[in-house]
C-alpha cells in the first residue's frame, strides 16, 4: 500500500501522482535554469527543484499540472524536500483528477456555513449584521471555496471559512470569560477579516495572488467592500468606521503588515484570534509529518523553529 506524501520521511524513495501546487523560476550561479515546484496531495506539500530544466519543461511543469513523481526525501537546512529522479505530465490512462489531490477543511461547506450564520444572527446591533450579511452574501461561493493564503495555514479548500469557523468559536469562549466585550464587533471582525482573500487570491485550487492582491491586498480591499456595502445599504455611524479599523488593524504591527494597530479593545482581541488560529494550524500539520520523539521541519512562520512531538 502507497503512502500519502506526508508520510513520507527522510530518506524513504517515492513514487507518486502529485499536483503542482505552484512553481518559481530561478538561475542557478552558474547561469542554469531550474524550476522550483511544490508538490501537494490530500495530506500536504513538499518542495523539489527541477534542475537543468528546458524550455518545454517550463511549458508543461505549471500550477495545476498532474505528473508522476519518482524520488527521494532529502533534509535540506531543516526542512523536508523531494529529491527528483524522473518526472512526467499524466495522462487520461493514468485515470487520476485534480481533486484527487485537493486537500479540504475538515468540516463541509454547509456545516460551516450553518455556524457562520449562527453567529451572524446573534448580532444585536443591525447595522453590523446587515453589512456583514451584505458582504457574506455577495462573496458566499467563494467565501466558503478559498484557502485563507496560498502558504503556512489554512492553505487548502475551504480553509477560509474553516478559519473563521474556529476564530468565532475561539471569539465565543474568550467574550464568555470577558463579558465587557463587544460580541457584534467581535463576531463581525472574524467573519469581515480575511474577506478580501476572494479577491486577493485567484481561486481554490493552486491559489496564486492576482495584481489586485499583490497592488492592494486583501486589507485594502475590504476596507473599500465595507465602505461600498454601507452606501448601499444607506447605512452611516460609526459602526462603519469600527468595522473598517478592525480589519485595518488584525495584524497587529506594521511589520506584520497592519496600516494601523488595534486601538480599540476588540481589534486588540481579534489580532490575537487571529493569530492563535494561524499559528495553531501551522503547528498542527508541521507536528502531523513527525513520529513521536521527533523534530519537525523548521516552520518558517514560526521563527523558522523545529518543535518537538513528546514521547508519550
Amino acid at each position: 500500500m502507497k503512502k500519502d506524501l506526508v508520510h513520507h520521511r527522510v530518506g524513504d524513495s517515492l513514487e507518486l501522482y502529485l499536483l503542482i501546487k505552484s512553481v518559481t523560476k530561478g538561475i542557478t550561479q552558474a547561469g542554469k535554469p531550474y524550476l522550483t515546484l511544490i508538490f501537494q496531495d490530500k495530506t500536504g506539500n513538499i518542495e523539489a527543484k527541477l534542475w537543468d530544466c528546458k524550455k518545454e519543461d517550463e511549458e508543461q511543469y505549471i500550477a495545476s499540472a498532474i505528473v508522476k513523481v519518482t524520488g527521494e526525501v532529502m533534509n535540506y537546512r531543516g526542512r523536508n524536500q523531494l529529491k527528483i529522479f524522473a518526472i512526467r505530465l499524466t495522462s487520461e490512462s493514468d485515470n487520476v483528477h485534480v481533486e484527487d489531490f485537493l486537500e479540504t477543511a475538515p468540516l463541509s461547506q454547509e456545516e460551516m456555513m450553518e455556524i457562520i450564520t449562527q453567529y451572524v444572527f446573534k448580532m444585536e446591533n443591525p447595522k453590523i449584521q446587515r453589512i456583514t450579511r451584505y458582504l457574506l452574501n455577495k462573496h458566499h461561493k467563494a467565501f466558503l471555496q478559498y484557502p485563507a493564503a496560498t502558504k503556512n495555514h489554512h492553505e487548502y479548500v475551504s480553509g477560509l471559512a474553516y478559519h473563521v469557523v474556529s476564530m468565532l468559536k475561539l471569539a465565543h469562549a474568550i467574550a464568555d470569560l470577558y463579558p465587557s466585550l463587544d460580541t457584534d464587533l467581535l463576531y463581525a471582525g472574524v467573519i469581515l477579516h480575511d474577506l478580501g482573500k476572494v479577491t486577493e487570491l485567484s481561486g481554490a485550487v493552486a491559489a496564486s495572488y492576482t495584481t489586485e492582491g499583490i497592488l492592494l491586498g486583501h486589507i485594502s480591499i475590504v476596507m473599500s467592500e465595507i465602505a461600498e456595502a454601507a452606501k448601499d445599504l444607506g447605512i452611516d455611524g460609526e459602526e462603519v468606521t469600527i468595522l473598517q479599523h478592525l480589519v485595518l488593524s488584525h495584524h497587529g504591527k506594521a511589520e506584520w503588515g497592519s496600516p494601523k494597530p488595534p486601538l480599540i479593545k476588540e481589534a486588540e482581541i481579534l489580532h490575537y484570534i487571529d493569530n492563535i488560529d494561524a499559528k495553531m494550524n501551522m503547528l498542527d500539520r508541521a507536528l502531523e509529518t513527525v513520529d513521536e520523539g521527533e523534530f519537525t521541519e523548521r516552520v518558517f512562520a514560526l521563527d523558522n523553529r523545529s518543535f518537538y512531538k513528546p514521547n508519550f
